[in-house]
């Protein structure tokens, strides 16, 4: 089934198939996954259906089994099984059929709830139906927590293009920057480690131990050089634990296991004592690479059904077999010379086929002048020629195809009986695959921290983000040219970051990077930038982009709001919150208010929160919320040119700057120059908004000419000839309907 295959001719390398078994009872859900591969079985227990969304997108499961169509919308196969697959007495039968165990208590499962239980069973029944072998290779289940992991929901690991881009594509991704693997299993484990980041920082900061003293010892290059000859063995001891490893399966186990204890030595005498506990974990199995060099041909066939798979001089039967085999073709010769000499038959030869098997051939012509021998046996007659049999070649034929059948049999024996001291060391396998795949993952981040010039994070613990010159990794490493670095300092006394400035400035470029930078920083790697101290995390949350959700029916602006609601449900103090252009979806008024509260709700809880803004009266906040403040990404506008500087600078912007974006965009200029006429007619209406107002009016004072405050706030150096010309169109119109023409002939 898709989420139980093992076999690479129907696998990328990079995939990793599992099946789900979900639960409900009420508002908690329990999951239970299952990796074939990986020979695992995790359970996920009372968790909420945010956290269920979560989970479901972090692992994507190939195949998710439920007895309620409702449970779950997944983009996975989803599986309906019956009912009673959910219950402890199926539970009982599947703990004695795979573990010989009938209570969880056995297992170390008695804190899990009888719904995650249940959904054990489910899972347990579907992978001992469908693989029809014992799961010799499986663990018991692990019970695991999830308020160890910073929470990544679908939305935030779609927007930071985590493993996938928007576009789908493994290229320009996070992965794609980290990953310098050099085997299969490591390459899967990295992304496994990315999208669950660590909120305690124990492990990270012991992944960053190892990451410092790899690049600092030099060994990265040999230990890159060991990884690329060993083959891809989580899945080959998944095939062996199933009964179902090929002949090159064992093989590529048996020339992996020979690469081990030179990249052992290498390790465990490294000066640097994280190094050398990495070398301490490696697992040499000489017994198992012992066996299997004296079991096996150095290029076995594919398949132990055509032969030539045991060495010769393993087994003395199978030699013994072989040898008459092998033999046969000399007597064959023999027999046949002999009986032509005797019979004095010049034209007389030995043939073979699948039907009448070995026999002699005379042909008619001969036959007429001579008889055949009288112990010939007449077989077939032809049309030129008769086909005879001997008592001898009978004997022999007999004993031929006897020997080469059983060469086969005593082969397929003694290659089926290689997985009995394999599966008797299958836990010894699966360590050593942990230990190689983490290997490789740490030794990929030291390479980049290296090749990068990335450097170590402080894991501090205050909650606090703190970047100096911190830089895109995606962006810097897919472009040419230098990446502007930025700077980022929130914590809980200046925890909103309200950004403004104009599109195409950076702002998105800037939260994402900020975000990136986190999340490297939580899983125990180095990061892009000079400096960086980062606090504990429990979530990251997105709102980031416009798309709708045409399936579910859902507008832009629905989708958007969504995010929005779960944002501000579940963000807390230790949060990081990206949002986005909120309420640009709806009208100006209501997308401003909505905009406003939910930056103040973030203010309000110190929910660490950058916050970018097309409203300009949103900066503004800081004067009634402390928490919050102002900064912008900075532009040179010469003429009608505008220039992205990408910089970031405290305050807000002055302006948006989006005509001169619509013209490097592409826009026709007389859609630029329409569109600046119209800009200075709304602020020039602007402008009379509010001089309206105004609560006290002083009757002795002329009121501010509409024209004259739009004067003012003009910046003549920030214009295009052609912006400038439209404008001063716009001017003089309303100058003329102002006075009226009586005033204007005087």
């Amino acid at each position: 089934t898709p989420g139980t295959i093992t076999d690479e001719a129907f696998l990328e390398a990079s995939q990793e198939p599992s099946v789900a078994a979900l639960n409900t009872h009420g508002l908690n859900y329990s999951v239970v996954i299952g990796s074939v591969s990986r020979g695992e079985i995790l359970i996920y227990d009372q968790l909420s259906r945010e956290s269920l969304d979560s989970l479901i997108a972090r692992v994507e499961p190939s195949e998710c089994l439920v007895h309620d169509t409702d449970l779950i919308a997944s983009q996975a196969r989803q599986v309906e099984v019956p009912a009673w697959h959910y219950t402890l007495d199926q539970l009982s039968r599947e703990l004695d059929r795979t573990y010989k165990v009938d209570d969880a208590a056995g297992l170390g499962l008695s804190e899990v709830s009888e719904q995650g239980l249940e959904a054990t069973a489910a899972l347990l029944t579907y992978l001992n139906d469908t693989q029809r072998t014992e799961l010799a290779h499986f663990s018991r289940p692990k019970h695991v927590r999830e308020d160890d992991r910073v929470v990544l929901d679908q939305t935030t690991q779609k927007n930071l293009e985590l493993i996938r881009t928007l576009r789908g594509e493994r290229r320009h991704t996070l992965l794609w920057v980290l990953d310098r693997t050099s085997t299969a299993m490591g390459s899967r484990e990295l992304a496994r480690w990315i999208t669950a980041p660590y909120r305690d920082s124990d492990v990270p900061r012991r992944r960053l131990r190892n990451v410092r003293e790899l690049s600092d010892s030099g060994l990265t290059t040999i230990i890159t050089n060991h990884l690329k000859r060993i083959g891809d063995l989580e899945r080959i001891v998944a095939r062996i634990g199933l009964q179902s490893a090929r002949p090159r399966d064992l093989t590529r186990l048996r020339d992996s296991l020979k690469e081990l204890p030179e990249l052992k030595d290498r390790l465990t005498q490294s000066n640097y004592r994280s190094v050398s506990m990495l070398g301490d974990d490696i697992l040499v199995l000489e017994n198992i690479q012992q066996l299997l060099d004296r079991a096996l041909e150095s290029e076995p066939s594919v398949v132990v059904s055509a032969g030539g798979v045991i060495r010769e001089s393993y087994d003395e039967q199978l030699d013994e077999l072989r040898r008459f085999s092998r033999d046969a073709s000399g007597l064959l010769t023999e027999m046949e010379e002999t009986e032509r000499t005797n019979s004095g038959i010049s034209g007389l030869k030995l043939g073979y086929n699948r039907v009448h098997g070995y026999y002699f051939e005379i042909s008619k012509a001969s036959l007429a002048t001579r008889e055949a021998p009288l112990h010939f046996q007449r077989r077939q007659t032809l049309k030129n020629a008769e086909r005879f049999t001997t008592p001898e070649l009978k004997t022999f034929e007999d004993k031929a195809l006897s020997a080469e059948s059983q060469a086969l049999s005593r082969e397929r024996h003694l290659y089926e009986a290689l997985f009995k001291p394999l599966n008797e060391s299958i836990n010894d396998l699966k360590g050593l695959t942990e230990s190689l795949g983490a290997l490789d993952v740490l030794t990929s981040l030291a390479t980049v921290a290296v090749q990068e010039r990335w450097v170590e994070p402080i894991l501090s613990d205050t909650v606090e983000i703190s970047i100096a010159n911190g830089r895109h990794p995606v962006i810097e490493r897919a472009n040419t040219h230098p990446f502007v670095p930025n700077d980022t300092l929130l914590n809980s006394d200046r925890s909103l970051a309200l950004i403004t400035g104009p599109n195409m400035g950076g702002k998105s470029t800037y939260m994402r990077q900020t975000a990136l930078i986190t999340l490297l920083a939580r899983i125990g790697s180095f990061v892009p930038a000079d400096s960086a101290s980062i606090g504990p995390i429990d979530r990251i949350f997105t709102r980031i982009g416009a798309s709708d959700d045409l399936a579910g029916g859902r507008s832009t602006f629905m989708v958007e709001m969504a995010e929005t609601a779960a944002i501000l449900a579940g963000a807390s103090d230790r949060s990081l919150v990206l949002m986005d252009e909120v309420g640009r979806g709806t009208s100006t008024f209501d997308g401003l208010a909505l905009a406003w509260a939910a930056a103040e709700a973030m203010a309000k809880r110190s929910t660490l929160t950058l916050f970018a803004t097309h409203y300009f009266e949103l900066t503004s906040l800081p004067d009634s919320e402390p928490a919050a403040f102002n900064v912008h990404l900075t532009a040179q506008v010469t003429g009608d040119q505008i220039v992205f500087l990408h910089r970031l600078m405290e305050g807000p912007a002055s302006q948006s700057h989006g005509l001169h974006v619509a013209r490097r965009a592409g826009v026709p200029d007389e859609i630029i120059g329409r569109a600046a006429s119209y800009l200075a007619e709304l602020e020039l209406q602007q402008v009379a908004l509010s001089n309206r107002q105004v609560v006290q009016v002083d009757l002795f004072r002329q009121p501010p000419d509409p024209v004259v405050g739009l004067l003012a706030r003009l910046d003549p150096d920030d214009l295009s000839p052609k912006e400038a010309w439209a404008t001063l169109e716009t001017l003089v119109l309303r100058a003329r309907k102002s006075l009226g023409d009586s005033d204007i002939n005087h």
